[in-house]
């Protein structure tokens, strides 16, 4: 059963057969069991590239390289900063 047409957005952002493949193994692994977050999180992907907040290839990288580069552009990791314990 297909939830989200992630197909046809990956086409119109351009995204080439080969990386869409890759991305679809790289989101099944974190979602093995279910098909609509698996898709809906491949939609949401394509959908960054296609409204030019990543390339294909940013979302493909791993976590660590992703993480370096947003504090390299912007000086500022993701996310809220740690709280210290008093």
């Amino acid at each position: 059963m297909d939830y989200f047409d992630y197909e046809g957005v990956a086409q119109e952002a351009g995204i080439p057969d080969d990386k869409l493949a890759a991305l679809c193994r790289q989101v099944r692994e974190e979602f093995p069991y279910d098909d609509m977050m698996y898709e809906l999180h491949v939609l949401g992907a394509c959908m960054a590239v296609q409204d030019g907040y990543a390339t294909i290839d940013e979302v493909l990288a791993p976590p660590a390289q992703t993480e370096t580069r947003l504090v390299a552009t912007t000086g500022v990791a993701e996310g809220p900063p740690a709280r210290r314990r008093a």
